[in-house]
This record gives C-alpha cells, structure tokens and sequence, in this order.
C-alpha cells in the first residue's frame, strides 16, 4: 500500500466536461485511504512549478456538485510546456507536498508531459503513480476510441450548423461561412455534417485531413448557389493548401510551439465575395465551441467522470504509467469501457479525421455511426412554412 497525497492538474484548452473528469477523480480519491490528500495544480504545469497547489479535499461537497456543469477549468489550464531545465522544480514540488499519485488532464502534449514525469519518478527512485486522463474536444488522441469534451464539441458544431442552415434557407442572400476548430485534425469540423440530411440549405465541409484547391472550391460554391436553396460552408481553422501552407495564417506561435491558424472564415468569405461576387458571411463561434454548456452532452459528461475516476483507482491499484482510454461497441445500442494505454504510446502522437470518411465537401454515414452516440440526445426536428 503506497500512502501519500494526490495532485491533479490540467494542461491545455478547457473543454465543457473537464471539471466532470476533477469531479470523478476528486469523488474516487475520497473512497482509498491511501491518499491522504487531495491538491490540485492552480493553472497546470504553472501551478506544480511554483508550488502553488489548492486543496480540494477542503472543497464543500456542495461546490464540488457543480463541477459537472461549470465550463472551463475550475483550477486553471496552462500551455506551459516544460522543459528540461523544469524538471528538477517537478520533482522538488512533489517531494514538498509528498505527491505520490499524480493525475495530468489533457491532450496530445499534456501527456507527453506526463510520460516524462513518469519517466522522472522511475529515473530519481521516487515512488509515484502516474496515470493521464484524456481531455481534447479535438479528439486527436491515439489509441482510444475518442476522448472527453469531443462529444460537446461534436454537439455544439452539429446544432450551431443545422441553426445556421436555417438561416442560411430563410434569408439566402450570401453564402455563410462558418469555422471551426481543428488545427491538424478536422472531426469537430466533420460533426457539423451529422444532422445535413436535415439541413433545408446547401452545405460544404472543408477539413484539414485533406489540401484546399481554391478553384475547386469556387467551382463548388458557384454550383451549390445556383440551386437556390442558400449555401453553409463549415471549415476547420487549420484547413491548407497543397504543401501546408495555411489558408489562414496568424503569424502566432502558441506555447507548445504550434502555429496558430488565423480566420480562414473571414479569408474563404473575401475569396468568394471577390472571385464570384456573391455576397459572403463569416461566422466563428471559436471559444464558445469548446467551452459551452448549453449543449453538454450527457454522455460526455458521464465519460468524462468515469474517465477521472477509473485513472484514480487504477494508480491505487499499482498502476503507473498509463492514460485513461475508451473502447466502445455501437452495434445493438453504443456501450463503452475504459481501458488503459501506455502514456508512451499517445505522447504527442496524433489521431486526424480518417480520410476514406471524407467525400467531396462532405462526410460519410460511417463517420455519422461513430459519432452520432458521443453526441447524446438532442431533437433536430424543425419546421418551415415557406
């Protein structure tokens, strides 16, 4: 029996359900008298580095219930990439609190910061239970089936489409341009297609998985327009063109080092307003989209605990150097169960939308299959007099 005190930290974007994954992880602590304390990092790597921890064991139970359905962080993010030169602070903060289970809620660099603290224990003799929990409304991380706040994301792309093609067929007097985010990976992007069968106006899907031509493009939105019903076009924000070079480019760098796409609504609704002249609109929801509640789905939510609470009692079971994964079936009704992956096996590796589920401007029904059970119920069904 290893006794001792837990830490858990968030790194990267927030997402709609990452406070459920604190709220799991929090709940489960409580049940091992093995973890004597219960710390959270404030603002992530920021909050290990300078000690800055918050206890949570203190937290009202009240307080804690709301967790589920606060966005964002309720103990902060951070895009603090460590790096070497940080490490010795990492372990020094450790040893200060006697951190012996340590918890890092993220994505595709956050459990590379995880493995290397992993990695960190097992170099110094330090005895530590390192396990990540998956957080990406992306849904890029590899060897699971999908990962918490993507389902939300899915959610709030898919109805925010289907309201704008609404629109788009009542008022059809410009193109809607409508972006979304997805730097690499465009599934966020693909999710604005799951209700199109129901959309009373032309729609175009663009994602970064494959090269942007733009005289295809024009070529797609002169014939789509022509129909006279309106026109949605839903593009990721990291969309290219052959050779990468981006449609949209901001010039900014983040702090994992990664280009930061920079409006490529705006940019697709100037190239068509100037090569068609039909009138053009962009739209960017851009931080709403990871972060509201509104429309939380509820099996989201649930993973997310369960995925918070299975990495907790995996570390007091013995187990070290994992990340919380999904397996899942879809036939005869979805069903899910965790699983875990060896952190080395995810450290910055990338999952991007499969290209056999992409067809010219759209998605296919494989694509809807996966996805339709991460979003939840949600009534799609609309009426019009015209």
């Amino acid at each position: 029996m290893l006794k001792g005190n837990m830490l858990i930290a968030h790194g990267g974007g927030p997402t709609p359900v990452i406070n459920s994954s604190l709220l799991g992880a929090v709940r489960e602590a409580k049940r091992h008298g093995e973890i004597e304390a219960i710390y959270g990092a404030r603002f992530g790597a920021e909050g290990i580095l300078a000690g800055d921890l918050i206890d949570l064991g203190a937290v009202p139970e009240e307080q804690l219930d709301l967790l589920a359905r606060t966005p964002a962080s309720a103990i902060g993010s951070c895009r603090r990439k460590l790096t070497d030169a940080d490490y010795p602070a990492v372990l020094e903060c450790f040893q200060k609190f006697n951190i012996r289970y340590f918890f890092y809620n993220g994505g595709n660099d956050s459990m590379d910061t995880c493995n290397k603290v992993y990695q960190l224990a097992c170099q110094s003799g330090y005895e530590l239970r390192v396990i990540g929990i998956p957080k990406t409304i992306d849904n890029d991380l590899a060897v699971t089936d999908h990962c918490p706040g993507f389902g939300s994301a899915a959610k709030y792309a898919a109805v925010s489409a289907l309201e704008l093609a609404q629109d788009a067929a009542s008022l059809p007097i410009h193109v809607v341009v409508m972006e979304l985010m997805g730097r690499n990976a465009g599934w966020i992007t693909a999710a604005s297609a799951l209700f199109a069968h129901l959309m009373p106006c032309e729609h175009l899907v663009y994602l970064p998985e494959t090269d942007f031509d733009k005289e295809e493009f024009l070529a797609a939105v002169r014939e789509k327009w022509a129909r006279g019903r309106g026109l949605l076009v839903t593009v990721s924000e990291g969309i290219h063109y052959a050779g990468g070079a981006p449609v949209a480019d901001s010039g900014i760098v983040d702090g994992f080092g990664h280009k930061v796409p920079g409006g490529a609504a705006q940019t697709l609704s100037d190239m068509i307003m100037a090569e068609t002249g039909i009138k053009s609109r962009s739209e960017k929801p851009g931080l709403l989209g990871r972060v509201s509640v509104a429309l939380m789905s509820q099996v989201d939510r649930e993973e997310a605990e369960v995925a918070g609470a299975t990495a907790v009692r995996s570390a007091v079971e013995g187990k070290t150097g994992y990340m919380v994964g999904f397996q899942t079936r879809r036939e005869g009704g979805y069903h899910s169960e965790t699983t875990l992956v060896p952190l080395a096996e995810v450290a910055n590796a990338e999952k991007t939308f499969p290209l056999e589920w992409i067809t010219p401007g759209g998605v296919t029904d494989a694509f809807r299959d996966y996805c339709m059970p991460l979003i939840g119920d949600y009534d799609s069904r609309f009426v019009s007099l015209r």
